[in-house]
């Protein structure tokens, strides 16, 4: 690593999950679950695109409100290279993803309850 290690501070959480919903908005993607914690996030998202696809556009969407804001210097790398993808098939592995990302992580730090996922069985 170049860099030491990026902790997420409580405006910088804010930041990120702004950017989750401003994506998963822009997109037409619905988010059903995030929490940012402080060295990575978690999400969980209704969309018609692969979740590396998803990946990357919140990583990019973020790194940019990050650098808009100013708290970081020019160019600071944020993200590790790829990340944790899985797709979820039914709406048991839906529930049980949003329960793991808004309550299992430990304290609660920037989360977003999107969606009751029973209104996936439309």
């Amino acid at each position: 690593m170049a860099e030491g290690p990026y902790r997420l501070d409580q405006d910088r959480r804010h930041i990120v999950l702004k950017a989750l919903r401003d994506v998963s908005a822009f997109r037409g993607w619905t988010l059903l679950a995030a929490h940012v914690r402080t060295n990575h996030v978690h999400c969980v998202v209704l969309a018609n695109n692969r979740p590396e696809k998803v990946m990357n556009d919140f990583k990019a969407h973020a790194s940019r409100l990050l650098n808009e804001s100013g708290l970081d210097e020019p160019g600071r790398k944020r993200w590790a290279r790829h990340g944790s993808t899985k797709y979820l098939w039914t709406l048991e592995q839906a529930t049980a993803a949003v329960n793991y990302v808004l309550f299992q992580q430990g304290e609660p730090m920037a989360t977003y309850d999107g969606a009751d996922v029973t209104e996936l069985r439309a």
